[in-house]
């Protein structure tokens, strides 16, 4: 991608520190004062006011009440998206001292870089039944009863939905088992619920119309967990966010070189190769637990959106060249819990909230990630890691 125009530094103020007591209420409500300033918003559920119960309605059993978070902001973040270049502060919700702060360091590297681009470059979320039949010979010709009947398919999903849209079925037959994959656009939400409608539907006509012995709603289930498949094919939404960092802003707030980080970058290749693990990105799964969380999301999918990949390496000018790949997030910015309470106010200050903000805000995750895994990977080269963990996340008795 096209490196976005250089910026020298973010026109949204650093959030300042006290260093007597940052904890104080004096120094929290200063920084949110400045945070509704700089944003023209008013934070008043974050900053404490009641959240209606009936707000829970559809979300919730058994309500006794709201849960509390720790809730920071990080940043300010730039990053060009595809809705033009965007300098947000990044609402965290966390209970893991240093992680806020180590953000705040990454987005600092990428204004340096003049801002991170990303771009959601594939949507799609998929459903995967199985069908069984008496023998492979069922099976294949149950396939091509599928792939005869895809115009009828998108019809019968057609009248499901308003947002949502069937775009493809693909099948696959394993053994005396057909596998449909079928892939829907959402619009801004999940579309977890609107999917698997949809799917049920489809399901039906084809166990009835090839006369399935039997069949699962999420044969190939891949709901709520990592796989490979998410991997290669992507689920939900696939952002690629990239940046090149300057030498000199390495140095300066990070103490290290695009040399060390490439080569501690190979090294856990290594260590990532030997685990098999589908998560070569080294801390994505913090920065968007705190994000989703934050936002109003179902944290449950963080199990699917951590999977990625980052790369590092040195340009021709020797400064560093950082990417990372989050191929499946699943993430809305309409339905569920992000129209309520703190969540509406926490997406508010992104720019992302209601109908038009789910790439956005896929987009600006993927800088969020990328922010996290340069603070992160400088901190392993430079061994001051664990000196950063005791100085801000101590949480011991006094």
């Amino acid at each position: 991608m096209a490196r976005p125009p250089r910026r020298s530094q973010p026109s949204l103020p650093r959030l300042p520190r006290d260093e007597v007591d940052d904890y104080s209420r004096a120094a929290v409500d200063a920084r949110r004062a400045l945070a509704e300033a700089a944003t023209k918003l008013e934070l008043a559920q974050i900053a404490g006011a009641a959240v209606p119960f009936e707000s829970a309605r559809g979300n919730c059993e058994g309500l006794i009440g709201f849960a509390q978070v720790p809730l920071g902001l990080a940043g300010p973040l730039v990053v060009d998206t595809s809705r033009g270049m965007r300098e947000v502060y990044v609402p965290m919700a966390t209970n893991e001292g240093a992680l806020v702060a180590s953000h705040s360091r990454g987005m600092r590297l990428l204004a340096a870089a003049g801002g991170a681009r990303s771009r959601v470059v594939r949507e799609g979320l998929t459903q995967a039944p199985i069908f069984v039949y008496a023998d492979a010979k069922g099976a294949l010709a149950a396939r091509e009863f599928v792939d005869g009947e895809r115009r009828t398919f998108t019809k019968l999903v057609a009248g499901t939905t308003r947002h949502g849209k069937l775009v493809d079925v693909r099948t696959d037959v394993v053994g005396r088992r057909l596998v449909v994959e079928l892939t829907f656009t959402t619009g801004d939400a999940i579309g977890i619920n609107m999917a698997a409608r949809a799917t049920e539907l489809v399901a039906a006509r084809i166990a009835k119309r090839t006369r399935a012995l039997e069949h699962a709603l999420h044969g190939q289930d891949v709901e709520k967990r990592a796989n490979a498949r998410a991997n290669y094919s992507g689920r939900g939404r696939s952002v690629v966010c990239d940046a090149t960092v300057p030498r000199k802003a390495l140095a300066a707030f990070a103490r290290t070189t695009p040399e060390a980080l490439r080569a501690l970058w190979h090294t856990y290749q290594i260590g990532f190769a030997r685990l098999s693990t589908e998560n070569r990105c080294v801390q994505s799964a913090n920065g968007l637990a705190a994000v989703m969380l934050a936002c109003g999301q179902d944290v449950a999918y963080l199990t699917e959106c951590a999977n990625g990949f980052l790369d590092f390496d040195v340009t021709a000018s020797g400064d560093l060249h950082a990417s990372v790949t989050l191929p499946s997030l699943l993430v809305g910015t309409v339905g569920g819990g992000s129209a309520k309470g703190t969540a509406a106010e926490s997406l508010a200050l992104l720019g992302c909230a209601g109908d038009g903000g789910a790439n956005t805000f896929a987009e600006i995750l993927g800088g969020v990630v990328l922010a996290g895994d340069l603070s992160l990977m400088a901190a392993f080269a430079t061994h001051e890691f664990v000196a950063a963990h005791e100085k801000l996340g101590r949480n011991r008795p006094r």
